[in-house]
């Protein structure tokens, strides 16, 4: 377990926004910053990271939470995970428990028992290609032959899978990890009962998430034989999914949102060439179609993509859908063909990096100009074939989300097809409405059969305390701390007497002299642990609650402190226009929402009473029940005026 002194070591050290700023493209507004949500698709921004607060709160899902609940949430890991994450983030080191025993580990959660098998595969891979004599003779000799050096090695954690069959198992097995979770990970198989490596006498390439977590490996074989396949990968698993990954975005995700553009290439060896040659903003496909969930991977980062193809592909027309996928997103598509013979790799070792940077800037040209050029080459001198591939194309266009970037590519279609705008425009719009009925057909079939109209019904107002005791907790959480100036009953000779407290201490009395609770036991626990904060004559810090340890009370808290709007100042500066923020008010504001809360209190009695009364029978004393109903309208009276409340 980590000391609590060195939990607040690592609150204290991580940054938010530096955190989060490593997954998602932050844009500064104001004394925020905002960016695409990382947990749904969207593409107006709002994903608000407030430095001030240390907090982050996604309005399109309704997370939000600190820096440890943002990699818990994102990056799936446990809250100690997490807090080592950050803890080697800001070097701060953690004192180690003893070692797991290899029953520790059968015990402990499967999804940390996988992570945790695939960074000790990882570190056996590397560890055998630079120690052993097979690594360093086949495995590193291959590599620097390929033009790869030390340094990009290292980068990528390449590693090798000795030949011998089971020497990855043995060496997990040995260190206590199961062999049922290495056969999840398909790290190893089974053959006549005995354990074998499935990567064995292979070049590793191990596939990381965003944050640099190992989640699979590819791997490529050392042998010649062209019955066997040149690279195998790790199967779908519980932590690798290989339609949300992309080989090479944990190295590239920096100089992607840098250069404000993501190339997009196929296999690993192009990645790593590249980067290598100095271009670093690409990502590979690792040999998959391209996904949604990759496309939207790429698109936190920057919604300009430029995608590399060989100069001899033959799957140029296949990868069409894939790209569709992109231009659907609101994203901007770029292809760049390479000179005949050459892929990224070849064509990157070969030339240096002012080379390789002038003819990606010279040679890149629009997808759907791109598209049109491909499909017409094939339609020359056949309308049939012509009219199919101009069909194809305005598919693509019909597929962006934006109107005006619709027309502009309809205009360049126009000209380079030599076809009259209108006909492209009418086919463009067949498409659109034919996309919208489908859209309208799935809508109504949730939507219930039609019948008569029902009549108006008078919802009488909620009877509870939820959105009163909400508001007290807000102001608790909000401004606990803060001090303010509350009048006293009386003075001297009807003199004005006021008396200085912290807002919790008003909260806190109010509630305790009345005995009133939270019906919420969330609320009711946050309450709770200021009163003992107070019993110790201590405040809790401004973000206690936000860093709590239970994930529940911390997402309430960021909950209840995130504001997803702020007031311009150029209302003041600009237009003179002057408005009286909450914390001008606080005290009135205070008082507001404790004798709201008591008057709810309040009325909730009120009702209780009169079915008392609705239901008496002859034992019950009926005077009593009057007389308590009276002092309850007394009071309610009272607590009105105090609120500014009207009561119906």
């Amino acid at each position: 377990m980590i000391p609590r002194e060195i939990v607040d070591r690592i609150f204290d050290a991580a940054r938010v926004e530096e955190v989060i700023g490593e997954f998602v493209t932050l844009k500064k507004t104001g004394a925020n910053y905002k960016g695409l949500s990382p947990f749904n698709n969207e593409r107006t921004p709002s994903f608000v990271v407030s430095p001030s607060k240390n907090i982050w709160k996604d309005f399109s899902s309704g997370k939000g939470g600190n820096a440890v609940t943002f990699l818990m949430e994102h990056e799936s890991l446990s809250f100690p995970e997490a807090l080592r994450y950050l803890a080697k983030k800001y070097g701060i080191e953690i004192p180690e428990a003893e070692e797991m025993s290899a029953e520790d580990q059968a015990a402990a959660n499967e999804r940390e028992s996988l992570m945790l098998i695939n960074t000790f595969a990882q570190e056996f891979f590397t560890e055998q290609l630079h120690q052993t004599d097979e690594g360093k003779s086949i495995g590193l000799s291959y590599l620097k032959e390929r033009g790869f050096d030390g340094k990009t090695i290292e980068k990528f954690n390449l590693g090798y899978c000795p030949s011998s069959g089971d020497a990855f198992s043995k060496a997990a097995l040995a260190k206590g990890y199961r062999l049922e979770y290495l056969e999840k990970l398909g790290l190893t198989r089974q053959r006549n009962d005995r354990p074998y490596d499935f990567f064995k006498g292979r070049i590793i390439f191990p596939i990381q998430s965003i944050s640099g977590r190992v989640l699979g490996f590819g791997a490529r074989t050392m042998q010649r034989d062209s019955k066997i396949a040149k690279y195998f990968n790790s199967p779908e698993s519980e932590v690798y999914h290989k339609s949300k990954v992309l080989y090479g975005v944990f190295q590239a995700r920096a100089e992607i949102a840098k250069a404000d553009n993501c190339y997009l290439v196929e296999g690993y060896t192009d990645v790593t060439a590249l980067h290598q040659a100095g271009i670093t903003n690409v990502v590979a496909s690792s040999g998959t179609a391209l996904t949604p969930d990759q496309v939207r991977l790429i698109r936190r980062y920057t919604p300009n993509v430029t995608i590399l193809f060989d100069g001899d592909s033959a799957g140029i027309k296949a990868s069409f859908r894939g790209i569709d996928l992109i231009l659907a997103e609101g994203m901007n598509v770029k292809v760049l063909l390479l000179p005949d013979g050459h892929d990224p790799d070849s064509f990157s070792r070969e030339r240096s990096y002012t080379e390789i940077k002038k003819y990606f800037e010279r040679e890149s040209q629009d997808f759907v100009v791109f598209k049109a050029g491909v499909l017409m080459q094939d339609a020359v001198n056949d309308p049939l074939r012509k009219a199919a591939a101009v069909k194809d194309i305005v598919q693509s266009i019909a597929l962006i989300p934006d109107h005006i970037t619709r027309s502009v590519y309809i205009q360049a279609c126009s000209t380079r097809l030599d076809i009259e705008e209108i006909a492209l425009k009418n086919e463009l719009n067949k498409l659109l409405r034919k996309d919208a009925r489908k859209q309208l057909q799935v809508g109504e079939d949730v939507v219930p059969d039609k019948g008569p109209k029902a009549p108006r019904q008078t919802i009488a107002p909620a009877t509870g305390t939820a959105s009163q005791e909400r508001e007290l907790m807000r102001l608790l959480l909000n401004y606990g701390n803060e001090e303010i100036s509350v009048p006293l009953p009386s003075g001297e000779e009807g003199a004005k007497v006021e008396v200085t407290l912290p807002v919790c201490d008003v909260i806190i009395g109010e509630l305790e002299t009345d005995g009133l609770q939270f019906e919420n036991f969330r609320y009711q626990r946050i309450f709770n642990e200021y009163c003992e904060f107070r019993e110790r004559e201590e405040l809790p810090s401004n973000d206690w609650f936000v860093r709590h340890e239970d994930p529940h009370i911390s997402q309430l808290a960021v909950d209840l402190v995130s504001q997803p709007y702020e007031l311009s100042a150029m209302w003041e500066e600009r237009f003179h226009i002057y408005t009286t923020t909450e914390d001008k008010r606080l005290m009135h504001t205070v008082m507001d929402g404790i004798y709201t809360f008591k008057l709810r209190r309040v009325l909730q009695l009120i009702t209780k009473t009169e079915e008392e009364m609705k239901n008496a029978t002859p034992e019950t004393d009926i005077m009593q029940l009057l007389e308590r109903k009276k002092r309850l309208d007394t009071v309610k009276m009272k607590l009105a005026e105090f609120s500014g409340s009207t009561i119906l």
